[in-house]
C-alpha cells in the first residue's frame, strides 16, 4: 500500500486574524495619542495600510507585532507633518472623557492616567508595549525599530519617571482593584508589592 503524502497544513489567512488584534491595536493607539477619535483614525489608518501590504508580511511571523509597527510608524510619521499643531492646548476636552472618581481605586487610577499622560509618547509607548501589552523586550526593540538595550533603557527611565510623577516611595503601593492593564504596567516598574 502506498500512502499518499500529507498535504502541508494550511495557514490561516492574516486577513481573517485582524479582527482579533483591533482591540489591542486602539489601546496602543490611545496610549500613543491620548486622543480616542484619533486613535480610531490612527487604527483605521494601520488596518488599511497593513491589508494593501500583505504581501510584506511574512507567514508564521507575529501579525499582532507587525500590525503594531505600522500603527507605531504610522503615529510618528504624522507626528512629524504635524510637529507645530497642539491640539487640546488647554485640557479641556481631555478633562471631560473623566468620569470623577467613585472610591479609592478610580482616585489612584486618576492619579496614575494623570502621570502617565506627563510622559513622553516613547515612554507611554515603552510602558504599554512591554507592561501593558506584555511584549518581549525583544519584541518591543523590533516593533520600535531600535536596539533591545534601548527598550530596556527606556522602559526604566520611564519607570522611574512614572514613580517620581506619583511620588513613590520604593516599595510603595499605590493600587487597590485597578484593571489589570495599569497593574501590568505598575507590577513590572517593581511600584507594587508583589
Amino acid at each position: 500500500m502506498t500512502q499518499t503524502p500529507k498535504a502541508p497544513a494550511k495557514h490561516r489567512d492574516p486577513r481573517d486574524e485582524l479582527p482579533e488584534h483591533l482591540p489591542a491595536l486602539r489601546a496602543f493607539a490611545i496610549s500613543l495619542t491620548r486622543n480616542v477619535a484619533v486613535a480610531d483614525d490612527l487604527v483605521q489608518d494601520t488596518i488599511v495600510k497593513a491589508w494593501t501590504n500583505f504581501d510584506k508580511f511574512t507567514e508564521g511571523t507575529n501579525l499582532r507585532a507587525w500590525l503594531f509597527t505600522i500603527l507605531r510608524n504610522t503615529f510618528y510619521s504624522d507626528k512629524r507633518k504635524h510637529r507645530r499643531e497642539v491640539p487640546d492646548p488647554e485640557g479641556v476636552h481631555a478633562a471631560s472623557l473623566f468620569v470623577k472618581p467613585a472610591h479609592d481605586g478610580h482616585l489612584a487610577f486618576s492619579d496614575f492616567s494623570a502621570a502617565f499622560d506627563q510622559l513622553s509618547p516613547e515612554h507611554r509607548e515603552v510602558l504599554i508595549l512591554v507592561g501593558a501589552s506584555g511584549f518581549a523586550y525583544e519584541d518591543a526593540a523590533q516593533m520600535m525599530g531600535v536596539a533591545v538595550g534601548t527598550v530596556k533603557s527606556r522602559a526604566n527611565r520611564a519607570r522611574a519617571r512614572l514613580a517620581e510623577l506619583l511620588g513613590l516611595e520604593k516599595g510603595e503601593e499605590i493600587f487597590s482593584g485597578v484593571d489589570g492593564q495599569t497593574l501590568a504596567v505598575m507590577s513590572r516598574s517593581g511600584m507594587t508589592a508583589a
